[in-house]
């Protein structure tokens, strides 16, 4: 472990990184491990987690043809259960429609995000000529993240299809379609939840009369075990600021009483989308960035599906995850890690990944860093709200928020890190205790650091002295940090973070490694002789 160094950057500089390794073993398709293998453990792993670590993420990327981007890889599930301070490790492919029919031709013939399928050559020239007026089919190739609903865990892409998936031996156990239960055309793989198992995400719809964002409610009981989205509700439909080009959104925000919709400049063109197929384009060159228009803030009342009348706005910005929302003296704390720019959905082509030498620092250098920040939103704007002067009135917070007109609000953001978080590249894949602190005021969040593509680093903020610990190591490329609470925990970084680490230097050198959340000093690590490419989210499952 080690603590940042003081360092002095002015508000608006990027370090310039140069040097970078060469990452491309961790893009690299690997062999699935379904039956369970023991591990080296070192140090040791305390007795009291019980349970296990669910990931996903991409795992193999050629079918006779390779995929274009990151995202396409086949999902590829992880499993390191922890019982008694020992670890397995077992993986399995999803057996997804779109892993069979891949794998029985050995060619790619479903479209994904940045690939588009070539014609089949077993139809006729005049068959193949048709094919290209269809629209790009959804994938269901779900490698995003695990997810849970009423119970039952599934694994998520963004499309409208998600599959429910056996915890213990990872085994696909039935696909869901969104849209046989709710009028949506997907959902995002990072849903919220109430305390009592109430689910929230959001999913767009696409109409005669254009597209429109749907906040969704998924009850938390289930009337037999079959039940999968039954019950589920579209709470509230938003028109988006130009429906032939609504916002691309990978997340949102929630409140104890709000859904927080946050659409930013990241646009999808429908008319590019859809004659993609006509056009040989995939569904990726459909998605731009759009620095000239502003990032507005949806508020949706959770108890009566209304959305807020007032809207605000910031500068042009993206966001990928959020960190917390929460209520507090008449305003809503928005936090999450934010670019200025908008183009890195597209950097993450796996070319790019597989880049050495000054390509790829030439590259890195030109992305937007992700950095914690946090907007201070006034709930009770009335007509007598004056206008023009800052009604951010918290002590010690530097965010502004400025009535323009009676139902419009510009917000400047403050952030939620010193200036040394520029060493580190910014951050990424947040995390808290979301059991006891999500929705509301908290301390501590933890993420990656990101001085590569892919995260480098483990980071632990406080957010009362924007001082931060870091657990880094020399070719190790971690994770997306899981906290987990110890037993009778008191205190909010009471617990453990659970991380995978791989390596592109040593074959087979993965481990799982267990921090103490407290001090961010290493537990121990659990080694497992497997490669793993770099995945995306998971789950702590305590009851497996």
């Amino acid at each position: 472990m080690q603590l940042n160094p003081k360092t002095n950057h002015n508000s608006n500089h990027n370090p310039k990184v140069h040097g970078l390794p060469n990452i491309s073993p961790l893009v690299r398709s690997v062999e699935e491990t379904p039956e369970p293998i023991p591990t080296t453990v070192k140090g040791t792993i305390p007795s009291w987690i019980h349970g296990s670590l669910l990931r996903n993420g991409p795992g193999k990327f050629e079918f006779g043809n390779h995929y274009n981007h990151w995202f396409d890889g086949m999902a590829l599930m992880h499993r390191f259960q922890i019982v008694d301070g020992h670890v397995t490790y077992r993986s399995r492919f999803l057996r997804s429609d779109s892993y069979k029919q891949n794998s029985e031709r050995n060619r790619i013939m479903v479209s994904e995000f940045g690939t588009l399928a070539l014609a089949d050559p077993c139809k006729n020239f005049f068959q193949r000529f048709l094919s290209r007026f269809e629209m790009i089919k959804p994938t269901d190739n779900a490698s995003v993240n695990f997810v849970k609903y009423k119970g039952d865990y599934y694994v998520s892409t963004e499309t409208n299809y998600i599959h429910r998936v056996d915890p213990d031996t990872l085994e696909s156990k039935q696909k869901v379609d969104w849209s046989k239960f709710i009028a949506v055309n997907g959902a995002t793989a990072h849903p919220h939840f109430d305390p009592d198992g109430t689910a929230y995400n959001m999913g767009n719809s696409y109409r005669n009369k254009g597209a429109f964002y749907n906040i969704i409610r998924v009850p938390p009981e289930r009337d037999g075990p079959e039940d999968t989205l039954e019950g589920a509700k579209i709470l509230c439909s938003i028109a988006p600021r130009d429906k032939s080009k609504p916002s691309y959104y990978h997340s949102f925000g929630m409140s104890e009483n709000y859904v927080v919709f946050i659409e930013q400049p990241i646009k999808m063109d429908l008319f590019k989308i859809v004659t993609g197929r006509l056009r040989g384009k995939s569904l990726n060159e459909g998605v731009f960035w759009d620095p000239n228009q502003e990032t507005t803030f949806h508020l949706i009342d959770k108890h009566t599906g209304k959305e807020m009348p007032v809207k605000y706005h910031a500068k042009a910005l993206s966001t990928f995850h959020q960190i917390n929302a929460f209520e507090q003296d008449g305003f809503l704390m928005l936090d999450m890690c934010c670019s200025d720019d908008g183009q890195a959905i597209n950097n993450f082509l796996i070319q790019n990944l597989r880049q050495s030498g000054e390509a790829l620092d030439e590259m890195y250098n030109t992305m937007s860093r992700p950095l914690p920040r946090r907007f201070v939103l006034p709930l009770n704007i009335t007509s007598e709200t004056p206008l023009e002067q800052n009604l951010n009135t918290r002590p010690d917070s530097t965010a502004t928020a400025v009535c323009r007109t009676k139902n419009q609000v510009f917000c400047t953001f403050e952030d939620l890190h010193g200036e040394d978080l520029k060493d580190y590249g910014g951050l990424e894949f947040p995390h808290i205790n979301y059991a006891r602190y999500n929705t509301k005021p908290y301390r501590y969040y933890y993420g990656c650091g990101f001085r590569h593509l892919v995260g480098d680093s483990l980071i632990k903020m406080d957010l009362e002295s924007k001082k931060f610990k870091v657990w880094q190591q020399p070719d190790l490329y971690p994770s997306e940090p899981v906290f987990i609470p110890s037993p009778n925990a008191e205190e909010e970084d009471d617990g453990v973070i659970l991380s995978v680490i791989i390596t592109p230097v040593k074959d087979k050198s993965t481990f799982l490694l267990v921090l103490d959340a407290k001090t961010f000093e290493e537990l121990g690590r659990a080694e497992v002789p497997v490669n793993i490419p770099y995945g995306f989210h998971g789950v702590f499952n305590s009851s497996a």
